[in-house]
């Protein structure tokens, strides 16, 4: 009798956009992961969401057949595939028949592969030929996707692979908490102090990153941006800038030196709370050695003034020459698996494949012919992430919605809530029944990370192979079979191959010349290189695969070819960009002038407190995966609010007991956690649960107004002792 397979698949973690490299073995009864040594990310560390991964991919915690909205709308009851495919054709044919293509509403995931985003992309402008298209990413990086591309012209989250971070002089690290968050990133850090580097963490928090610093600052939630302006006027006045690369590299200077120089010291520390002497040994810290790094993530982008508090990070970094040079610049900390390739190829409102913008004729007509469909069919931009989910049941009737859990996630949680049931039609496509699905009309169960083949790009812009290791259970589908189905329903045959790797050479074609030009890449490169940045254009020789002297590069790269093999050799990839210039026409980075303004709510009488929300190490985003891992639910077991022993003895508020906080959106209750790693200010509470402790029901929907992020990061609140 033959045993089960127990062959170990290298693959990628699911999780965050580290995509920790891990192998996959089946066992009996599931299967178990370890770390991959040879993957130079995590060598071989795995935090505890990674380890216990293979948990979610048991049948008994997600469905294994579609579901649908029972006669009476009570509940959800199993149904066939043809029977739930035909059910969502129908409903977004109704929706777009009766009130135009627009009616139609998609909204995708920042943990879709790139075949998938891709194709979903392609779906909403090719099929359903709506605008209304957008993702959570948009949540996650946009205000420092907006920022980049403004000073660099091109958005990567890290221009730079993490291997530099031990080598640079200093990091500031800005609104991130990296121990909980990314936990095997946080080796990187620990050893640029081991080499003597330092590290500025700033963050309203005492966090268990901002322990690990050399130098923290800690600003009242949402004023990033004056505490960067005044960091950038203390360069000015003593004299740190690097004059003669602001003159060769940069443009824009005066006027962002103008702006700078009205935010003196003393007039930051009123605004923030950090004193003038933390400021200047901030400056002295980030100015001394030769090279150094800021980094942001989501506590400075997640503000109604993101863009504008990234660009001042920029700016610093260009005052002082520190972008575009080995082992320095500026860089975003992608939060989710694929947030960057999510974006990049088509599932985010203004963008076509390849980074290009969807108001470009130009990138039309070329993503068009790929497509096989006239330019003047796509439709425009459309609304983002929020607009978007805020506009169903008015002008959105149907919406498609894959590897989202709003309910949870999305500012002003409980009106999205409201909206997603006032839809006329929901269809959901999860690996699980997360809070959004359970309002749906239709759930479609489909595969995971590891019962799929796809690409993701990390917070690098490392393009990287997910591979398939498991046999996915019966009754699951994948996306990529889902969208092909619903296409053919729709009147549209072809276009819609539901083979990965397929997908990926289309995706090749659509992104060659852009932005991000994956064009280069294939799937035999990315197992054979262990990964490829982009961008990463196609060379003028043989196809890969069809040349034997090309074969051979891909078994060994190392080896020494051949001119000719080289030839045949598509571009090696780009780890590191801007060394030579920027993305901008004139090759140089551009200064945007800024300038510090309030919150879109500040405290006052009423609301006489600010929230701050964020993460916690055993739990992801929404939670609707690590909330059905038992080893994850007993490390973090629900929502809690962090306040400062001051501000809790002045409500009368006892640790452990439970806590109201009001904002002029609603009410959550969560047991009060009394820590002097608070400011005095300021409240915490993480965002990972549904129901009366949901994080999301206070969050303020004020956009930015380029990058559209809402403004997660903070908003007035009071806090109310509630009685036992």
């Amino acid at each position: 009798m033959g045993g089960m397979d127990t062959t170990s698949t290298p693959t990628h973690c699911p999780y965050c956009a580290l995509q920790c490299g891990m192998n996959v073995t089946p066992v009996p009864g599931g299967a178990e992961v370890t770390g991959r040594t040879d993957f130079p990310v995590n060598r071989g560390a795995l935090c505890g969401k990674g380890r216990t991964a293979p948990a979610v991919l048991s049948s008994a915690v997600r469905p294994t057949s579609p579901l649908v909205r029972s006669d009476d709308g009570s509940k959800l009851v199993p149904a066939s595939w043809r029977e739930a495919l035909d059910r969502v054709a129908a409903g977004l044919s109704r929706a777009r028949t009766g009130y135009g293509p627009d009616a139609c509403g998609v909204f995708g995931g920042g943990g879709l592969t790139n075949e998938k985003a891709y194709t979903l992309g392609k779906f909403a402008r090719v099929v359903l030929g709506t605008s209304q298209i957008d993702y959570n990413g948009r949540f996650c990086m946009s205000s420092a996707a907006a920022a980049g591309t403004k000073a660099f012209g091109l958005d990567r989250g890290l221009p730079f692979p993490l291997e530099d971070v031990p080598r640079t002089g200093c990091v500031i690290l800005v609104g991130s908490n990296l121990a909980e968050t990314m936990p095997p990133a946080l080796r990187y850090f620990s050893e640029l102090r081991e080499n003597s580097g330092t590290l500025i963490v700033v963050d309203p928090r005492r966090t268990k990153t901002a322990e690990q610093a050399d130098l923290h600052l800690a600003p009242r939630p949402g004023t990033d941006l004056a505490l960067a302006l005044g960091l950038l006027h203390l360069v000015v006045a003593e004299g740190r800038t690097d004059e003669a690369y602001i003159r060769e590299r940069t443009t824009g200077w005066a006027d962002a030196r103008a702006a700078a120089m009205a935010h003196w010291p003393e007039y930051v520390e009123r605004i923030t709370g950090v004193a003038v002497p933390k400021l200047r040994e901030a400056v002295r810290l980030f100015c001394e050695p030769e090279a150094a790094m800021v980094l942001t993530a989501r506590g400075p982008e997640q503000q109604s003034k993101g863009t504008d508090t990234v660009g001042a990070w920029i700016n610093l970094c260009l005052a002082t020459g520190r972008a575009g040079r080995p082992l320095s610049g500026y860089g975003c900390l992608t939060g989710q698996g694929n947030g960057q390739g999510g974006r990049e190829h088509g599932q985010k409102a203004d963008q076509l494949p390849g980074y290009r913008k969807l108001t470009d004729p130009a990138a039309r007509r070329h993503v068009a012919e790929v497509w096989g469909v006239d330019p003047d069919s796509l439709p425009g931009p459309g609304r983002s992430a929020y607009e978007l989910l805020d506009a169903l049941g008015t002008d959105i009737r149907a919406l498609l919605l894959m590897g989202s859990n709003p309910v949870v996630s999305a500012p002003r949680a409980a009106h999205v809530e409201g909206r997603l049931k006032s839809l006329d039609f929901l269809a959901v496509c999860d690996v699980v029944r997360s809070e959004t699905a359970e309002l749906a009309d239709v759930v479609l169960p489909v595969t995971q990370w590891a019962e799929e083949t796809g690409t993701t790009t990390s917070l690098e812009g490392r393009v990287l192979l997910r591979r398939q290791a498991l046999t996915p259970p019966d009754g699951v589908r994948s996306d990529l079979e889902v969208l092909h189905e619903l296409a053919d329903r729709l009147g549209v045959e072809k276009g819609f191959p539901t083979d990965p790797e397929e997908v990926f050479d289309e995706l090749r074609r659509a992104s060659a010349g852009g932005p991000a030009d994956y064009s280069g890449i294939t799937y035999r490169r990315l197992v054979a290189e262990n990964g490829v940045f982009w961008p990463c254009p196609a060379g003028d020789g043989a196809e890969d695969g069809e040349d034997a002297a090309l074969d051979a590069y891909v078994v060994d790269p190392a080896q020494d070819h051949d001119d000719a093999v080289r030839a045949a050799v598509p571009h090696p990839g780009t780890p590191r960009l801007f060394l030579d210039r920027f993305a901008t026409e004139d090759g140089r980075a551009r200064f945007v002038a800024v300038a510090h303004r309030a919150l879109a709510e500040e405290p006052d009488d009423e609301y006489p407190l600010l929230l701050t929300t964020g993460r916690v190490v055993s739990q992801y985003q929404s939670g609707a995966q690590t909330r059905r891992v038992a080893e994850l639910n007993a490390a973090a077991p629900g929502p809690f609010v962090e306040l400062h022993p001051w501000l809790a003895a002045r409500l009368g508020a006892v640790d452990g007991d439970p806590v109201a906080v009001i904002s002029r959106r609603g009410r959550a209750v969560a047991p009060a956690r009394v820590t002097t790693s608070i400011r005095p200010d300021t409240v915490f509470m993480p965002f990972h649960w549904p129901g009366e402790g949901r994080a999301n029901t206070l969050t303020n929907p004020a956009l930015d107004p380029t990058s559209r992020m809402p403004e997660f990061k903070a908003c007035a609140v009071r806090v109310e002792a509630v009685g036992s």
